[in-house]
């Protein structure tokens, strides 16, 4: 099951970090302790940093350079307008695959 449930991850956590950054600006390890704390607890930092990279690289967030106790300064996202309706999009698919699937699990149609 964790192989399928890495790839069905793979599909959704854009969304899923959007989500975490509509609640709350964070750093890429506090984002990774966060999502672990809600459970994903097999997800790999690097997949976390490389996301964040693509988001960042498709206008979804904003970054301020903050500086840091230790070493260099760390990059805080946050979502922005772009984002947010990134966001909106991922809770619309999601509504409704899940609904979907619902409905096959359930056996009807």
């Amino acid at each position: 099951m964790a192989n399928q449930m890495t790839e069905l991850l793979k599909g959704t956590l854009e969304g899923i970090v959007l989500a975490l950054l509509a609640r709350r600006p964070a750093y890429g390890y506090e984002i990774t302790a966060r999502l672990r704390e809600e459970g994903f607890t097999d997800l790999v930092e690097g997949t976390v940093y490389a996301l964040l990279v693509r988001i960042e690289q498709r206008g979804f967030v904003d970054v301020e350079r903050v500086p840091s106790e230790k070493g260099p300064p760390r990059k805080v996202y946050s979502i922005n307008a772009r984002g947010k309706t990134q966001l909106d999009e991922f809770w619309t698919a999601w509504g409704f695959l899940t609904e979907r699937i619902e409905q096959l699990h359930q056996g009807r149609q």
